[in-house]
């Protein structure tokens, strides 16, 4: 087993997600399942993004599957028919939007809309990917942690139609 080195500006940038994570009061948190080095090893794969307020992060129908880390602010999920539009949950910091497609390959069950100003970091399927091949045991523990806010939001008739 090697010992790998990592990189001081990669884990300073994560501070802030890690931090929410650790500190996530809301049901369906993000668990702290990840070790330092593992957030080390994970944080390359992800791409920050910021959102201003009532910027949709993603539409429902829309056949993207990346899934986001929420790192600050609050997101709402909503869904619309032909007759309204009908808030189905908000979700904080230190939990995660777009897992249901992450993990389903389907398209997006609900929009998704920045409250205010949010921080996210995205990881695309591709980039997962590359995590896989690259670091099987990082990503293990981030599809472990995302799969158990995908179960908790499943076991909860109010959070489930927050699994995006």
């Amino acid at each position: 087993m090697t010992t790998e080195r990592y990189s001081p500006t990669v884990t300073g940038s994560l501070e802030g997600l890690i931090a929410a994570v650790q500190q996530a009061s809301e049901e369906d948190g993000l668990d702290a399942a990840l070790s330092p080095a593992q957030w080390a090893l994970v944080g390359p794969y992800l791409q920050p993004l910021e959102l201003g307020s009532g910027q949709v992060l993603f539409d429902q129908g829309s056949s993207d599957r990346s899934l986001y880390l929420v790192e600050s602010g609050s997101l709402s999920v909503h869904y619309q028919d032909l007759k309204q539009r009908v808030r189905l949950a908000i979700v904080g910091s230190g939990s995660v939007v777009g897992e249901g497609a992450f993990f389903s390959h389907r398209s997006r069950s609900a929009t998704v809309q920045a409250n205010g100003t949010c921080r996210l970091w995205g990881l695309t399927p591709l980039r997962f990917a590359e995590l896989s091949n690259r670091q099987p045991a990082a990503a293990l523990a981030l599809v472990m942690a995302v799969g158990a806010v995908l179960a908790k939001r499943l076991a909860n008739r109010r959070l489930r139609v927050a699994a995006t």
